[in-house]
C-alpha cells in the first residue's frame, strides 16, 4: 500500500513539474527547459545567509508588535533552495570566487574573476543572454568594480585590480550599469585617466545621479549611473549612517534600469546589495538590518513588475556567501531585545568597533566571525522556471538552471 501511494505521488509531481515548466518554454526530449524566462531578475544579498533574514524579519516583527511571522519580500516566494558555496581552493569563499560560480557556473580560486583555475576566461551568464538578444543590466549598491557585479563582466585573476576590471565594462556592450563609484578611480596608482572619462571615451554616457540620468536616458544606447557621492572621487567602503543626501536608495537605481532597458526585448539584470557584507563584517547588527531592507525594497520593485508579466518573469534571490555567523539567539538568551539595539544605533551611530559589538550579544543577537563562513546560503524563487531552484545544489548549477539547461525531474 505505501509501495503504490508513492509511485502515485511521484507521478503526480512530475505532472505537477511538466505543467509548471510549460509556463516559460518547451521541454526537450531529456527533460530540459529549452529556453530561459523572458524577464530575468538576479539578487545578490552579498554575505546574506539565512540568519541575516532571520534576524530582519524578528526586527520587522518587534516594530509590528509581535514575536515573529513578519516576512521579506523574498522570504513569501514559493520556492527555497540552498547553495553551497565553496571556492576551487578554499571551504571558505571569497566574493570573486562566489560570484564567478554563479555567474559563469564554473568553481575558480579565492581573488580570481572571472576567470578559471588556470586563468582562462570564462564567459558569464549575462555575455551568453546578450549573444541571444536580451538587454543586460548589472548594478549594485556599492562601487560597480566591485567583485560581485564585476563577476558578470570582468576577467581578472587580481580580483582588487580594480582599474583595468572597470575598462572592461565598455567592452562588455551591456546596457547599463549602477553604482556607488569606482575604486581605484584614477588608477592604481592616482596619476591614470578618470574611469568615467575613459568610459565617456569609449561609448558609455556616464551620469552622476537620477536627474543626470533622466536627462540622458532617452539619447544613449549605454549608461553607466553612478551616485552623486562618487563623483570625481575614489569610491569608499560602506560606513555606518553614512547614506549620503542626494544619493538614490537600490531599489530607484533598479528602477532606472528597468526603464531605460524595458522594452519588447527580453532582459537580464544583476542587483546586489554589498553593504550587507560589510555591515556583517563589522558584526554591526542594525546597519546589517537596514542593508537588508534596502535590499528588500529593490526585491519589491522587481515583484511589483512580475505581477504585471507573471508568465515570463523569473526571480532569484540568493547570495554569494554568509558573512558573520549571525545568530537569533545567543547565550541562552530566549529573547532579543531590540529595543536596546535599536537605540544604540539610533543615539550613537551603533557602536564602532567588533568588541562594542559583541557585547550587545547578552541582548539576543549574536556573530561567531568577522569574516565569511561556509554555511549555506539560501536561494528564493519566484516565476517562470521557478520550480529548478527548489532543494540543494552548488552555487555553479545557478547559471545552467537559469539557462533551462538542467533537468527539473530527477529519473
Amino acid at each position: 500500500m505505501r509501495k503504490a501511494s508513492f509511485k502515485t505521488f511521484l507521478a503526480a509531481s512530475a505532472i505537477c513539474m511538466i505543467a509548471m515548466t510549460s509556463c516559460c518554454g518547451t521541454t526537450s526530449g531529456n527533460g530540459e527547459t529549452a529556453d530561459s524566462p523572458k524577464y530575468i531578475f538576479l539578487f545578490i544579498g552579498d554575505g546574506m545567509g539565512a540568519g541575516h533574514a532571520a534576524v530582519t524579519e524578528s526586527y520587522l516583527s518587534y516594530k509590528a508588535g509581535k514575536l515573529g511571522g513578519e516576512q521579506l519580500c523574498f522570504s513569501e516566494f514559493p520556492v527555497l533552495g540552498t547553495c553551497t558555496t565553496y571556492s576551487a581552493d578554499h571551504q571558505i569563499t571569497c566574493s570573486s570566487a562566489a560570484g564567478t560560480a554563479i555567474s559563469c557556473g564554473v568553481k575558480t580560486n579565492n581573488g580570481y574573476l572571472g576567470v578559471d583555475p588556470q586563468c582562462n576566461k570564462l564567459k558569464s551568464i549575462a555575455y551568453e543572454l546578450k549573444d541571444n538578444g536580451y538587454k543586460i543590466g548589472i548594478m549594485s549598491s556599492v562601487p560597480v568594480n566591485h567583485a560581485t557585479p564585476a563577476a558578470f563582466y570582468g576577467h581578472n585573476p587580481d580580483r582588487e585590480d580594480y582599474y583595468s576590471i572597470s575598462m572592461e565594462i565598455p567592452e562588455s556592450g551591456f546596457d547599463f550599469f549602477g553604482g556607488s563609484g569606482f575604486l581605484q578611480f584614477k588608477g592604481k596608482d592616482g596619476k591614470s585617466r578618470p574611469t568615467p572619462e575613459v568610459l565617456e571615451e569609449r561609448g558609455y554616457t556616464v551620469c552622476f545621479g537620477e536627474t543626470a540620468f533622466r536627462a540622458e536616458m532617452d539619447s544613449t544606447d549605454h549608461i553607466v549611473f553612478i551616485q552623486p557621492s562618487g563623483k570625481d572621487a575614489e569610491a569608499g567602503n560602506y560606513e555606518v549612517n553614512d547614506e549620503k543626501e542626494n544619493d538614490s536608495r537600490l531599489a530607484e537605481m533598479l528602477q532606472m534600469g528597468l526603464d531605460f532597458i524595458t522594452d519588447s526585448q527580453p532582459f537580464f539584470i544583476m542587483c546586489e546589495g554589498g553593504e550587507i557584507d560589510w555591515a556583517a563584517h563589522d558584526n554591526m547588527t542594525m546597519p546589517m538590518v537596514d542593508a537588508v531592507l534596502r535590499f528588500n525594497e529593490a526585491v519589491q520593485t522587481a515583484y511589483e513588475f512580475y505581477l504585471t508579466h507573471k508568465d515570463e518573469t523569473l526571480i532569484l534571490v540568493t547570495a554569494d556567501h554568509e558573512t558573520g555567523g549571525i545568530t537569533l539567539g545567543c547565550n541562552g538568551s530566549l529573547s532579543i531585545d531590540w529595543k536596546v539595539l535599536e537605540e544604540a544605533w539610533e543615539e550613537e551611530g551603533e557602536p564602532s568597533s567588533q568588541d562594542e559589538n559583541r557585547k550587545l550579544n547578552g541582548y539576543g543577537i549574536g556573530w561567531t566571525s568577522s569574516n565569511h563562513t561556509g554555511a549555506p546560503v539560501p536561494i528564493y524563487a519566484i516565476g517562470c522556471g521557478a520550480e529548478r531552484f527548489a532543494g540543494r545544489m552548488d552555487n555553479t548549477e545557478i547559471m545552467g538552471r537559469i539557462l533551462g539547461k538542467v533537468s527539473t525531474i530527477q529519473e
